[in-house]
């Protein structure tokens, strides 16, 4: 296992300062072009701050020019050093609304601001899905108006390096601002503030079809060999490839424009470079203080689901050690069910078990909630779409991302999750699988248990028949006498039906360790 999946503990609010020090000499800010004070973008009116955490203000002045930052009645001063300055205030409590001001040669005030809990919200398409296009939303739009929570949205940007800043605004929850935000996100931070009775910021970053390693820093990658070799480096060999690519295009495009004819080939492209929406949509936002992490994304490294399980786990070690929180709690959204645009009716999906790196995407999803201190992993096998990628019913999503965040975040005593695979049992041609989560009991919705598979020593799968048993599920197939292996859900577009008496799913697995399809040969 790479280094970066074992936690470190160590880290205290003693090292948070002095680290944070030292990121005031680095190029995560640039000089001000101006006289006058700034302040990062994070620090505008209706913020919310990070109760519980040592409280970072940061911007730009003068060189030598002396900063007062007043916020609850206590002044912290500094001056500015290479065109930057940053304070620190203590630990506070939930509550506002405050002001800020900072004075330098000039001052600004910065008004409604509350303290409560603040949380990224990032990923693919799914976290970018706006609320005005998911499922029955008009009426979640208009009870939208709540000033205990507060909305961010990061612009999204491509970059080389780490940027400095954003352009962008805090907002209250409104009518008026819910529509274009993420639907996941919304949700989540609704019931959250629901829950908790404290205001709540949402920071939202995220761009459609991106995969895991464009979120990682560069430093994040390059400490893992493989992934410097199979990502890093692999992506430099295709820059030289496509310079090539291009030349021949132009080429070509040159030739049948002095003929008079059209090219029908699109200009060569390199797609996603690795650490650039880290360096343009996370970097800027550090150190800001953060409660936690919510993500939704996956779909675009299912191909390489073998390689996420250890991808993955960096990338939340690399948020963790850069937000300067090695126990951050952070949650993920298991993929949707898809039928990867296959259009086959339910009977067809359900004629036969077949290998499904969508799947392999879920178990190394759920890979990381093993081998990593507080990482949960938000199940929704029952509100997938066949046909369409972007699944529109969000509410739940956010619902029980917000049930996993007050078990892992908050430590609330609750069911948050549905059944999880715990061990399994074969005897008398039968495999009996015991499960955690269970809650209050076992159930199915439709009367019969469905979503199980079993196996032989010949690792062939066949569709088994499965009933509960007490706090288990025995499962069973006439083509099977003698199975080695059971699975539930080990499907592109599982069709599943077990969950616990509260209401949540139970999460696909399999006890086999057979090879799978995107393991490397």
């Amino acid at each position: 296992m790479n280094p970066l999946l074992q936690d470190n503990q160590s880290m205290t609010i003693h090292r948070l300062k002095s680290v944070l020090s030292a990121l005031a000499a680095l190029t995560l800010w640039a000089p001000s072009v101006s006289a006058e004070v700034r302040l990062h973008a994070l620090f505008t009116d209706h913020m919310v701050l990070q109760r519980g955490q040592v409280v970072p203000f940061w911007g730009w002045a003068d060189e030598g020019e002396t900063v007062n930052v007043t916020f609850r009645g206590q002044i912290a001063t500094t001056v500015a050093k290479n065109g930057k300055w940053i304070v620190y205030f203590p630990q506070q409590k939930a509550g506002g609304p405050e002001v800020l001001r900072v004075q330098g040669k000039n001052q600004i005030e910065v008004k409604d601001i509350l303290v409560g809990e603040v949380w990224i919200c990032s990923g693919q398409s799914n976290m970018e899905w706006p609320l005005r296009a998911s499922f029955d939303s008009q009426g979640a739009i208009a009870a939208s108006a709540n000033p205990n929570l507060r909305l961010f949205s990061v612009p999204k940007l491509k970059a080389d390096a780490p940027v400095e800043n954003v352009n962008a605004r805090w907002e209250e929850s409104a009518p008026e601002t819910v529509p274009g935000f993420s639907a996941v996100a919304y949700f989540f931070g609704r019931d959250l503030q629901k829950a908790l009775g404290v205001p709540v910021g949402l920071i939202h970053t995220s761009w459609g079809g991106s995969p895991a390693e464009v979120w990682m820093s560069e430093a994040a990658l390059a400490a893992n060999p493989n992934h410097k070799r199979d990502i890093l480096e692999s992506y430099a060999g295709k820059v030289a490839q496509n310079k090539t690519a291009i030349a021949q295009w132009d080429k070509e495009n040159a030739e049948l424009k002095a003929a008079g004819k059209p090219l029908n080939k699109n200009k060569p492209g390199l797609g996603w470079k690795p650490t650039e929406l880290y360096n343009g949509m996370i970097a800027p936002l550090l150190p800001y203080g953060i409660a936690g992490a919510i993500w939704y994304q996956g779909e675009s490294n299912a191909v390489r689901a073998w390689q996420y399980r250890d991808l993955f786990a960096e990338m939340i070690l690399n948020w963790r050690q850069d937000f300067y929180q090695p126990e951050l709690p952070f949650l993920a959204v298991q993929l949707a069910p898809w039928d990867k645009n296959r259009k086959r009716s339910i009977t067809e999906i359900a004629a036969s078990p077949v290998d499904s790196d969508w799947a392999e995407l879920r178990e190394a999803q759920d890979y990381s909630a093993k081998v990593l201190k507080n990482v949960g992993i938000a199940v929704i096998t029952d509100v997938g779409d066949k046909d369409d990628i972007h699944p529109t019913k969000k509410e739940p999503v956010g619902a029980r991302l917000a049930l996993a965040a007050q078990k892992i975040a908050y430590k609330k005593n609750l069911v948050w999750t549905g059944p999880t695979y715990d061990k399994v049992q074969f005897k008398n041609g039968k495999g009996v699988v015991s499960f955690k989560n269970i809650g209050s009991g076992l159930e199915t919705r439709m009367g019969q248990v469905a979503g199980f598979s079993i196996a032989g020593a010949d690792q062939k799968f066949h569709w088994a028949k499965a009933e509960i048993d007490g706090r288990k599920v025995v499962v069973s197939s006439a083509a099977v006498p003698q199975p080695v292996a059971v699975r539930f859900g080990w499907a592109d577009y599982p069709v599943v039906d077990l969950w616990n008496q509260e209401g949540l799913p139970a999460s696909p697995f399999r006890t086999d360790d057979f090879i799978l399809t995107t393991k490397p040969k």
